[in-house]
Formats: structure tokens, C-alpha cells, sequence
């Protein structure tokens, strides 16, 4: 009897192991995929402390089955028909509600985390205006759309002024300098650049770790009574409700595809609308969702061909105004769907846009408004035990009470920040043991993984639970802390509640122009006060260093170190002689003429002066002095001619003197003129060898005296 007993003991599972293979293979051959890895019955005992201080060990018997369950909504359907009881003879009986369980699987997911890092232009625009006398404080009179941007509080927005450039054919935006009048009447040409953001946005985010999700469903049907479980990567082992089906995700099996990591890239999605200072639902636009690598993106704005790039590093590119247009602003958000965009139009898979790159897109179930997930087109097996009875193997676990004591999670910015659950848990009894730890959110929190861990008696121990919220609004939440022992049995359960704020956009150094802000008041006249003394100790500090005047006085130094530099070089060459033939000609042509034109007019205007005053006096004195001589002729005519020609001589000689005085008349010999000397009752005038003209004004007398000879005329 005894080597019949060990045979049938040893026959005993074969039934069972056999109904159960059979089914899965007869089921779901068609499948393909899904296989049976172990089976056994196994003894279950736990040890337990008591209240009278001894250890129990409770045991019970199990079926354990070890399935590789792939992805896909997979099924399994199971049906336990015979078993075969140890120490009867009976063999195979009968059950007369014959088990069935059947295993589904969803579609497998990988979830990534996001954090919302800043808004982006789509597409900065460089902005020129052709101008003069630019400056980067004037005003739209001047470089109109270049004027610098203000902010809500009307306060001028940093690195906002135009970059003012020279004019040229090979400047960044050429242009004619015009002539020199326009220079001198205009002001000198030149062009106004600046960088402007249209009101087309993207959020950027930040890709964190990578998680998958799927979700099993095991149900256990035994006549009319139900069991079933669902277990996933946030809950990994779960227990019915009647305690009779216990399921255990044990993992993964890797693929030969490895999933798309995307920890160096950053997800970038259109923002809808414009203003409002929050984030708003994504949307499922996914043709303008882009995965771009964080080494396109410049956060802080002060590099150039970066997404992201500011009013600084724009205005401080070195060779500005001799760098081609646009030259800080390549590889935008543009550019790159842009790229994409022909990809698709000449039927070629996508590089940036995550519309055609992905399957499933944001189909995850528990998604938020802002979460990321695709669908993992390998087929993923699970690792799946289920524990229905056991006889084969003998384990020994230890089960100790426990209890949470406190959940401590403070408020946190959504979307832009990660929170933190710190649960404290204890072991209260006496036995060093295992415990499984769950945290669950209502909704609105991503799920977080079962954390498994052991406690020694009387240990206290804190884990910690990522929190990140799956909106971007402010809102309340509560959440509950589930401790289960080693037989994942429930031991204690908490709640606790906390509250996110709202995410803040941030378009980072990418900031655009107000329209919307407020003056006046006595805010506005505070305001005013404070700007125009930060622009007086502005100007005393660069009328101390010379900033101001080495960007405002440079074209007035120029334009006088210019003409310094052309009126010493004509001297130079005045000095060598080379504008004497100029000279010459210039004198043949005009000078003589010039100068005639000039003495005639001289003489004129001296004759008119003296025609008024001695026209009269000189008529008076002409006929006096005729009547004299004529008198005087009468008198010696008849009595001695030789002495009234000597009377006469003597009347001419003294108009002469007076006409000498009165009109510079220069002796070119030396007139001298002897005393008279009587020779015989004659009087003789001696005369020198030269010439004398003697005219009176009137033109009605003169002495000429040439050669000794001597003329008198009337």
C-alpha cells in the first residue's frame, strides 16, 4: 500500500498542471504569445506572534501559476476542471464549479514626466528701419517700430533699444548714403535694428524619467461567486476581497527594441491663445508637437541661433552691422517644422514632429491635460504569478503588524515643480518583516509605483513619493497611504490632503511689448521722478567715463577730424605751389578787370564828395584869380611888359603851390623855385631842367614846365 500511496502522491498534481496547460495552449494558441512558465501547489504558512508571546504558523495550500503575459489587450482563459485529492484512491474527481480564470492586458504605454520650464517665440523676427540720426534712445519719430518696448508697469524693458548702423552697399541691410547735401541738411543715413517677437508661443517642457503603464485584469469565476484584481506597475501585488486569488506582478521581460528614452530632448506644444499667465489644456494637435534636443535651447536667452534667444545676446553679436540679416536668429521653432513639413509632403517618416514618429499618442488612459505619453508598438511580456493553491513547496514567511504615522507633503507649483509625499511608517510588532507601501490620488496626480522595504521591530522608517501634478491649475488634492505586511495583507491606511499652486508662464529673456500698461496718478508722477534722475545720474556717470559721447559725438568727430585732415592737406599744398597756375589764371581772367571796376568806383565816389563842397569855392576862386591876372595884365601892359609877365609868372606860381598841397602833386625832379632877383628892374624866375603839370580842379588854368620852358594857359 505504501509504494501505491507514494505513487499516487506523486500523480497527485499532474491532473490540475495538466487542465491548466491544456487550456492555455487550446485558448490561445491563435494568440501566440502567451505561455505558461511554472506550475506547482505549494505549502503557504505564515508566522504571526500571538497574544501570549508564542509564534503561530498558519498554513494553507495554493495553486501558483507563472505566466508571460504579453501586451496588446492579451487574454487567457484558464478552466480547472479535475482535481485529485493526496491519500485517496479515488483518482481524478470531478468539480462541480469548475474554476475559470481570465487574464486581459492593456495596450503598454511609456509615460514620461513633464516640467514646464518656459514659453518660446515660434518665429523672433528681426526688424530694420532705415532712418537718420538713430539712436538707441529715440523715440518712433525716428526708428518707429525700434522703439524700446515697455513692460506692464511701463517700465523700458532691458536691451530693448535699436542697434543703429552706418549706411553702405555692404552693411546688413544696404542702402545709399545719398549725397552730401541730404548728409548735411538730413543728417547722415543709416538703419535702426531690433528683435521682436511675434504673438505666436510654444511651451517647453522638460522630459524627465520614463515609466511604463499598462494595466491586468484577473478574474477568478467559481460558479455564481466573482473574484477580481487588477494589477499594474503602481500596484503591483493585490489580494480579492475574500481572500481567495492573490496576483503578483513580478516584471518585465526586456525586448530586443529598447524604448524611446528622451531624457535629452525637450517637448515643445503650441500655446493657445495670448496673455492670461496660464498654461492652458495642450489639445491634441499633435502635427505641431515637436521632440527638439536641449542643446537647440538657450534658457537664459544670451546665445544666438538657439530657440529661446533674447534682446541681449541680439544686440551684443560681435560684427553687428557687418553680419548678414537675420544672423542670430537661425534654428528656430520655425525651421524646423518647417523641415518636417516637406519630410511628410515627399512621404518620409518625420524627425521632430511627434505626429507620425509615435503610436498612441497621449492615449494613456489616466492622462492630464498636460502629460506625455506613446504606445510601445513591441509586444512587452509581463511576468505574472497567481497563487491559487499550494502542496509542492514549503516556505516560511514572517507577518508583523504596522502602522503609518504620519504623511507630511507640502504645496508645490504645478507642472513646474515636483512635489513630495514623506510617509513615516512603524513596525509594532515584535518579528522583523517586509511591508508594501502604496500612495494613491483621488485624480489629477500621476500614479506612483508600490515601494517595497523591511522594518525591524519597532523601526520607524520614512519613504518619499514623487508627486507630479497632471494640470496646470491650482487645486486641492487627497491622497491616501496604504500599508500592506508581508502577505499583502492591508495593515493601515491614512489620508492626507494638499493643495499646487498655478503654473506661472515664463517666456524667459524672450519678453514682449505691453500696451496694456497704466500712467498717471501719483504713481505715474513718482515714476516719472524716479526715471528722470536715474537718466541724470546716467548722463553725470558717461559725461565721467565718456560712454555717451563715444557713441553719440562720433560722427560730429568725424565729420571735423575729416575737414581738419582735408584743410591741412590743401595748405600743404597751397605751401608747395601747386595751385599756382590756378592762381594766375584766375588774375588774368578777373583780376584786372576787378581792379579797374574797383578804382573807377573809388574815383567816382571821391569826385561826387569833393563836386559838392568846392564846386562853388572853386568857381569863385577861378574868377578871382582871373580877374587878378587879367587885372594885373591891364595894369603893366601899358607901361612894362616885361613886368607883367613876371606879375603873371608870379599869380601862377602861387595857385601852383596851393594845388601842390591841395592835390599831391610829387615834383619827379626836385622842383626848386630861387628868390627873385632884379637884373636891371627884371624879374627872373629860374626854373630846374624838369617837368611840372600844375592843373587846377576847374580845369581853367594850369602850369606845365618841360625842357626850361614854360606855359601858361587859360
Amino acid at each position: 500500500m505504501a509504494p501505491r500511496r507514494r505513487r499516487r502522491a506523486a500523480r497527485s498534481s499532474r491532473p490540475l498542471l495538466l487542465a491548466l496547460l491544456a487550456a492555455a495552449v487550446n485558448n490561445f494558441a491563435p494568440a501566440g504569445g502567451v505561455e505558461v512558465l511554472a506550475k506547482s501547489r505549494l505549502e503557504s504558512c505564515a508566522r504571526g506572534g500571538s497574544d501570549d508571546g508564542r509564534d503561530r504558523l498558519t498554513c494553507d495550500s495554493k495553486i501558483v501559476v507563472d505566466l508571460a503575459v504579453p501586451s496588446g489587450s492579451a487574454s487567457l482563459v484558464a478552466r480547472v476542471a479535475e482535481v485529485e485529492e493526496n491519500g485517496t484512491e479515488a483518482g481524478e474527481m470531478p468539480i462541480r464549479d469548475p474554476l475559470i480564470i481570465t487574464i486581459n492586458k492593456s495596450e503598454v504605454y511609456a509615460l514620461y514626466d513633464l516640467t514646464y520650464l518656459r514659453d518660446v517665440a515660434y518665429k523672433p523676427e528681426e526688424k530694420f528701419v532705415k532712418t537718420r540720426k538713430c539712436e538707441p534712445e529715440a523715440g518712433a519719430n525716428v526708428v518707429k517700430s525700434c522703439e524700446r518696448l515697455r513692460d506692464e508697469k511701463g517700465s523700458i524693458i532691458e536691451h530693448t533699444e535699436p542697434v543703429c548702423c552706418p549706411c553702405g552697399p555692404h552693411r546688413r541691410v544696404p542702402s545709399s548714403c545719398g549725397n552730401i547735401l541730404d548728409k548735411v541738411a538730413k543728417g547722415k543715413a543709416n538703419t535702426a535694428h531690433c528683435l521682436r517677437f511675434p504673438d505666436d508661443w510654444f511651451h517647453v517642457f522638460d522630459i524627465g524619467r520614463r515609466s511604463l503603464w499598462f494595466s491586468i485584469r484577473v478574474q477568478v469565476k467559481k460558479g455564481s461567486s466573482e473574484s477580481e484584481v487588477i494589477v499594474g506597475p503602481e500596484n503591483r501585488t493585490v489580494v480579492s476581497e475574500d481572500s481567495s486569488l492573490r496576483v503578483n506582478l513580478v516584471g518585465d521581460f526586456a525586448g530586443y527594441t529598447s524604448l524611446p528614452s528622451l531624457e535629452n530632448f525637450y517637448l515643445v506644444t503650441p500655446r493657445k491663445g495670448v496673455g492670461g499667465g496660464q498654461l492652458e489644456v495642450l489639445g491634441d494637435d499633435f502635427s505641431r508637437w515637436m521632440l527638439l534636443e536641449r542643446v537647440l535651447f538657450t534658457l537664459d536667452g544670451l546665445e544666438c541661433n538657439k530657440i529661446g534667444v533674447g534682446y541681449e545676446a541680439f544686440r551684443s553679436q560681435p560684427n553687428f552691422c557687418s553680419s548678414p540679416l537675420d544672423s542670430c536668429l537661425g534654428d528656430q521653432l520655425s525651421k524646423f517644422w518647417e523641415i518636417d513639413k516637406n519630410r511628410v509632403n515627399n512621404s518620409q517618416p518625420p524627425q521632430y514632429v511627434v505626429l507620425g514618429k509615435f503610436e498612441r499618442i497621449n492615449q494613456y488612459p489616466n492622462a492630464g491635460v498636460h502629460t506625455f505619453s506613446v504606445g510601445i508598438p513591441e509586444v512587452l511580456n509581463t511576468n505574472l504569478m497567481i497563487e491559487l493553491s499550494a502542496d509542492d513547496i514549503e516556505y516560511v514567511y514572517q507577518r508583523s503588524s504596522g502602522k503609518i504615522i504620519s504623511i507630511n507633503i507640502s504645496s508645490f507649483e504645478a507642472l513646474s515643480q515636483v512635489g513630495s509625499a514623506r510617509v513615516k511608517t512603524k513596525n509594532i510588532g515584535r518579528l522583523e518583516a517586509s511591508y508594501s507601501l502604496t500612495f494613491d490620488c483621488l485624480s489629477g496626480i500621476n500614479p506612483v509605483e508600490e515601494q517595497y522595504f523591511i522594518m525591524k521591530p519597532d523601526e520607524k522608517l520614512i519613504r518619499t513619493f514623487d508627486l507630479r501634478s497632471s494640470t496646470d491649475q491650482a487645486s486641492n488634492y487627497t491622497c491616501q497611504a496604504i500599508l500592506k505586511a508581508s502577505d499583502f495583507s492591508e495593515l493601515d491606511r491614512k489620508e492626507s490632503q494638499f493643495s499646487t499652486t498655478a503654473t506661472v508662464l515664463n517666456n524667459g529673456t524672450q519678453i514682449g511689448s505691453s500696451e496694456n500698461h497704466t500712467k498717471g496718478g501719483i504713481w505715474g508722477f513718482f515714476e516719472a521722478i524716479k526715471a528722470w534722475c536715474a537718466k541724470m545720474w546716467h548722463m553725470l556717470i558717461n559725461f565721467f567715463t565718456g560712454t555717451t559721447c563715444s557713441t553719440r559725438c562720433w560722427s560730429f568727430l568725424k565729420f571735423v577730424i575729416h575737414g581738419l585732415l582735408l584743410v591741412a592737406v590743401l595748405w600743404l599744398l597751397h605751401r608747395k605751389g601747386l595751385f599756382d597756375p590756378l592762381y594766375y589764371w584766375w588774375d588774368g581772367v578777373v583780376g584786372s578787370e576787378a581792379q579797374e571796376r574797383a578804382r573807377r568806383r573809388h574815383k567816382r565816389a571821391h569826385s561826387h564828395r569833393h563836386s559838392h563842397h568846392h564846386d562853388a569855392h572853386k568857381r569863385h576862386k577861378t574868377e578871382l584869380a582871373g580877374h587878378r591876372r587879367h587885372h594885373v595884365l591891364h595894369i603893366h601892359d601899358d607901361d612894362d611888359p616885361v613886368a607883367a609877365a613876371a606879375a603873371a609868372e608870379h599869380v601862377i606860381l602861387r595857385r601852383h603851390g596851393r594845388h601842390e598841397a591841395a592835390l599831391g602833386v610829387q615834383h619827379r625832379d626836385g622842383l626848386k623855385l630861387n628868390k627873385h632877383r632884379r637884373h636891371g628892374g627884371k624879374a627872373v624866375a629860374l626854373l630846374p631842367p624838369g617837368e611840372i603839370i600844375v592843373r587846377d580842379g576847374g580845369g581853367c588854368g594850369g602850369v606845365e614846365h618841360g625842357d626850361r620852358r614854360h606855359h601858361a594857359w587859360h
